[in-house]
């Protein structure tokens, strides 16, 4: 076993320990140490920020990623950017059910961490508008102030959604980022914007809910 592989072996093997010590989540926006899953993600996730990107595809599949609140973003909801993933909008427009699943919960971190910002990416445009405006026209008619939301309406494809936003990243000095879609889409999305940010900053996911 190489050194990567030893390293991230010790990450999984404190991981399933902090697992085991408790349960539940800090509450939303406390200054709490989180526990149970929460902190298994987490320590996970900064294993998969240590390892090659050959490893990235093996490290996801150690993480149980659903709809709790992430450790990084209770911790540190200033600079940890909330990237809420666009889906097809229809021929005229508008949000489809999947992509409301995606805002709602994205609503829902949004306000439990008022002072996170949040990235909406998607372009793929429908009747004059990228998915990525209707998200933001949808979040801000929600109660989200504008200053807050940032749009990235030019990728095609979720590799094109991760390249793209990193670089909204890169710009504003984002220290780690949480990837919101559905359950489905979440453990690809995820590695694509691993493979994207490559090791610069800790990436995890939050399953989108209704």
């Amino acid at each position: 076993m190489g050194k990567t592989q030893k390293r991230f072996a010790a990450v999984a093997a404190t991981a399933a320990i902090a697992m085991s010590v408790g349960a539940g989540t800090a509450s939303a926006g406390s200054a709490e140490m989180p526990s149970g899953p929460a902190m298994y993600n987490g320590l996970v996730m900064l294993g998969c920020q240590s390892v090659d990107q050959a490893m990235l595809p093996t490290c996801g599949n150690f993480e149980m990623l659903g709809t709790d609140d992430p450790a990084v973003l209770t911790l540190n909801p200033f600079t940890t950017d909330i990237v809420i993933l666009g889906a097809g909008l229809s021929p005229e427009g508008e949000i489809p059910p999947v992509l409301e699943e995606r805002l709602r919960t994205g609503h829902r971190l949004a306000n439990a961490y008022p002072t996170s910002r949040i990235i909406v990416t998607g372009g793929v445009p429908k009747n004059g508008r990228t998915e990525a405006q209707a998200m933001g026209d949808w979040l801000r008619g929600a109660g989200i102030a504008p200053w807050r939301i940032t749009e990235e309406g030019n990728s095609n494809s979720t590799v094109q959604n991760a390249q793209f936003t990193d670089q909204i990243f890169r710009e504003r000095g984002t220290t780690a980022a949480v990837v919101v879609t559905n359950d489905f889409h979440l453990n690809r999305a995820v590695l694509n914007f691993r493979q994207a940010v490559d090791g610069r900053i800790p990436i995890t996911g939050v399953v989108a809910r209704g």
